[in-house]
Order: structure tokens, then sequence, then C-alpha cells
């Protein structure tokens, strides 16, 4: 079986951004996959599952709403490694063209008094919310995106990196 696009990221090294998964074509349009990843993998602890699962609910909600977005939006939710978020969008950006989004969507989660849809007929879980921690990971990554816009680094995947033999060719183990 081949291995699926986001399990051949690097994640040893890859950091908190916002980047690129995945452009697909979908009959006379593109869809692409943006990875939206709050923690380090396997360097930090995962986002507590109650904040994100109110995370899930706070930006899916702001990203529906987001009056120059809301049409482009397919999808938002959450990684099962519980590092960070998907995003699908219709169209392909780079990911320097969605920073002001995810930056905007991110910020408004400190204005929350509620978690919108948490009642037993709208959520399949909605016991399982954190607001207050769902505001603390919003903030820590808001303030990490805006510390780091500069960077390239929070917007693209880290590259292998290949041995380079004296006459230049590159050396592929087994």
């Amino acid at each position: 079986m081949e291995l699926i696009q986001s399990f051949s990221v690097d994640h040893t090294r890859i950091v908190p951004g916002i980047f690129t998964s995945r452009v697909d074509c979908l009959g006379d349009y593109k869809v692409t996959t943006y990875d939206i990843r709050l923690k380090r993998p396997n360097r930090e602890p995962v986002i507590d599952v109650a904040a994100m699962h109110s995370l899930e609910h706070l930006i899916a909600t702001y990203l529906r709403n987001d009056p120059d977005w809301k049409d482009e939006v397919i999808y938002w939710g959450p990684m099962g490694c519980l590092t960070g978020f998907y995003l699908i969008l219709k169209g392909s950006r780079a990911p320097r063209e969605i920073y002001g989004l995810i930056l905007s969507a991110f910020k408004s989660v400190n204005d929350a008094c509620t978690v919108p849809g948490t009642t037993p007929e709208n959520c399949g879980y909605y016991r399982m919310h954190n607001l207050e921690m769902a505001k603390w990971y919003a903030g820590e990554f808001a303030s990490y995106l805006e510390a780091n816009s500069e960077n390239g680094d929070i917007y693209e995947y880290p590259k292998s990196k290949r041995l380079v033999t004296d006459d230049g060719q590159n050396f592929y183990d087994s």
C-alpha cells in the first residue's frame, strides 16, 4: 500500500505553522488541504482533547461566517494526533495567503463567551468542551504566528536532507 502524503512529512522537524498538505484537482477546480500545526509533534504535549473540541467548534464557526472566506471553506477539523487541524479550502493559495485568516480565527477565540453548538442536539459529545483552555491554546498559537510571521519555516514543510557525495551525487539509502 502506498504511504499517504501526510505520513511522509518529517514529523521530527516540523514546527508550528501553516502548511500546504496537498492540492487536489476535482473536475475543473482545485481543493487545498492545509496543515494548521499548533504543536511540535513528538516533542510537545498534545492539545487537550476538550480544548481541541472547543477550538474545532469555535474556529469552524468563525471560518464559516467570515464574509470574505465562508464560500471557500470546505472543512475544518482536528488531526488525530491532536497537534493541529486540517483546513480544506476551494482553490490553491500559498500558506502565506491564508495567514491573516488563520491569525484572525485564532484571535477570535479570546472573545468567545460560549462554545457554539454544544447542546445534545448539536454535538456528538457536548459535555467534552473546555473554553478556557481553548482560549489559552488559541492565544499561544496567535502569539507564535505573530512573532514568526516572517519566518519561512512556518509556511513550508521541512525538507529531508540527503547526503551528497564528493562528486555532487545525491546519496539515497535503501
